[in-house]
């Protein structure tokens, strides 16, 4: 069982796709490392030598942040923008979103269900 940065990769998956399960890999990272460490992109997980893994995760901690220290960064980031008052960080705390796509109708997967409103019903278009 393959386990780097604290994630199990999945088994019968290759090893460019096992490898994005890790928060902070991509597709073009995962071939970057890859390419660096001297694995076949194409090899199962299942199938990796235990050598080969140690590679992968040399490189990994050579590349930089991933998994915990890339999350703690990133609310770092966050919490930041909130204290300093931008209006990113008013947009973050009021759980809205920060980069200016419309609210009106769409943004569900940020704001989350709908909330009814006592009293209001919908309208029916007429047909004709």
């Amino acid at each position: 069982m393959a386990r780097i940065a604290g994630i199990d990769l999945p088994q019968n998956k290759r090893v460019e796709i096992g490898l994005t399960y890790i928060f902070g890999i991509g597709r073009s990272r995962a071939n970057r490392i890859l390419g660096r460490a001297s694995v076949d992109p194409n090899t199962k997980v299942k199938n990796l030598a235990e050598e080969e893994v140690t590679r992968i995760r040399q490189v990994i901690t050579e590349e930089g942040a991933v998994e915990g220290d890339l999350r703690k960064n990133v609310q770092q980031d966050v919490r930041r923008l909130i204290e300093i008052g931008s209006y990113r960080g008013y947009r973050h705390r009021r759980g809205l979103p920060c980069h200016g796509q419309r609210t009106h109708t769409n943004a569900r997967t940020k704001k989350g269900p709908r909330v009814a409103i006592a009293g209001k019903k919908r309208t029916v278009g007429k047909k004709g």
